[in-house]
């Protein structure tokens, strides 16, 4: 059965910006565009495999499990490591593709450091909600119980969700950022638990950052189209100074003209 016209073309307003910077960056580079996104597959299957050991089970504990009632420092220090330490009540293949298609999505689009960057706030804000959240009580409306406080946290399910929305955020994808809240907000409903409440901590604090872009690219557009009528006598400039030209020659009958 063929796909109507009109849903073609939404799914190419939706998704073709998205693609194409992924098939264009994937054919450039190759799979380097992914040294970051391989590397944390490679890391996660590896801690679980640890983890899962008699050997390997504390010190993994040690040095990447975060709860709400570890001291600050410590949960900060750890806190890098968490992202990639999965939880052993689910299957790891879950995770490990999660991982790969989002955090392979954000390195292609967002590029490496950013994505770690967006990845690791997401994962702070899920913590740090935790934190707070058990300090409220479950008398309040974003209160936890103190038994979450012995909970650990969520691994990198925070850090993809996180990832998800923001890269949909800077691509345009308007339909399938609200259908990863949409799904954080049913979990939470179907199941209310830390994890869940920290997946939603996660997607507000990017949210804010989204919004914060936003606003600073506005502003900086409304002050460069407000500069044009500043200057004196209309020259169309701050300073009165007439706009530079820049002429860019060709050999033969065909001449460009670029205007900077």
């Amino acid at each position: 059965m063929s796909l109507s016209p009109a849903l073609c073309r939404a799914a190419v307003r939706e998704w073709g910006p998205l693609s194409t910077a992924v098939r264009l960056r994937l054919t450039e580079h190759g799979m380097r565009a992914l040294a970051l996104t391989l590397s944390a597959v490679a890391l996660t299957a590896a801690i679980q495999v640890t983890q899962n050991q008699a050997w390997g089970y504390g010190p993994v504990r040690s040095l990447g499990a975060v709860r709400a009632e570890d001291p600050l420092p410590l949960a900060l220090l750890r806190t890098p490591l968490s992202l990639f330490v999965p939880a052993l009540d689910l299957p790891v293949w879950g995770a490990l593709a999660q991982i790969l298609l989002v955090f392979g999505v954000a390195e292609v689009c967002l590029g490496r450091w950013r994505t770690l960057a967006v990845a690791y706030g997401a994962t702070l804000a899920g913590t740090l909600y935790a934190r707070i959240g058990v300090a409220l009580g479950p008398g309040t409306f974003l209160g936890l119980p103190a038994s979450d406080a012995q909970v650990v946290d969520t691994g990198p399910s925070a850090a993809v969700v996180g990832l998800a929305v923001y890269v949909c955020h800077q691509r345009r994808a308007w339909f399938t950022g609200a259908l990863v809240v949409l799904a954080m907000v049913v979990e939470v409903l179907v199941k209310d638990n830390l994890a869940g409440r920290e997946h939603l901590a996660a997607i507000a604090a990017v949210l804010v950052v989204c919004g914060v872009r936003e606003w600073r690219g506005r502003r900086r557009g409304r002050q460069d189209r407000g500069g044009q009528d500043w200057g004196p006598g209309g020259s169309g400039t701050r300073s009165g100074v007439p706009p530079m030209r820049s002429w860019n020659f060709r050999r033969g009958p065909a001449h460009r003209t670029s205007w900077w």
